[in-house]
């Protein structure tokens, strides 16, 4: 069964902004479990990308988006984060009426891949799944810190 119309407010959708492709994770409806959802395929126009979140956090639900704010590792912000804050503020004007917040995201990909790896996902299988693995590593880290406001 869709989410679509049935929004909860614990529901949350996380964004993994990566170059190629944006992974996707979600949260259950009690806010408390993260599971990889999707990843789309970077377009050519950013708008095409925000439109297929908005897409996505129709369809899900969510009624707060957090997007992964990729601070250095000393945690400065360096070119990544400032990308990362300007889409999240584009993706905001967007999604009127739904939270977005951006959460430090430093080595989701990296525990990501260790749990794949770990999985038996090994080399080109783990690049299918990897930027909404990483997603859902970064929202339920977000879900663990008591979902903050960013």
């Amino acid at each position: 069964m869709s989410d679509a119309g049935h929004r909860s407010e614990n529901k949350a959708l996380a964004i993994d902004l990566g170059g190629r492709r944006i992974g996707l994770a979600v949260s259950d409806r009690a806010g408390s479990m993260a599971f990889p959802h999707s990843v789309i395929e970077r377009a050519e126009d950013p708008a095409t990308d925000r439109a297929a979140i908005a897409a996505a956090v129709e369809e899900t639900g969510a009624t707060t988006v957090v997007v992964g704010l990729p601070l250095s590792l000393d945690g400065t912000d360096g070119p990544a984060a400032r990308a990362a804050r300007a889409q999240a503020s584009e993706l905001a004007d967007v999604l009127q009426g739904t939270s977005v917040v951006l959460f430090d995201e430093r080595l989701t990909t990296v525990s990501a891949q260790a749990a794949l790896t770990a999985a038996g996902r090994k080399g080109r299988d783990q690049r299918t799944v990897v930027d909404s693995a990483a997603a859902a590593v970064l929202l339920q880290s977000w879900l663990d810190a008591g979902r903050p406001a960013g």
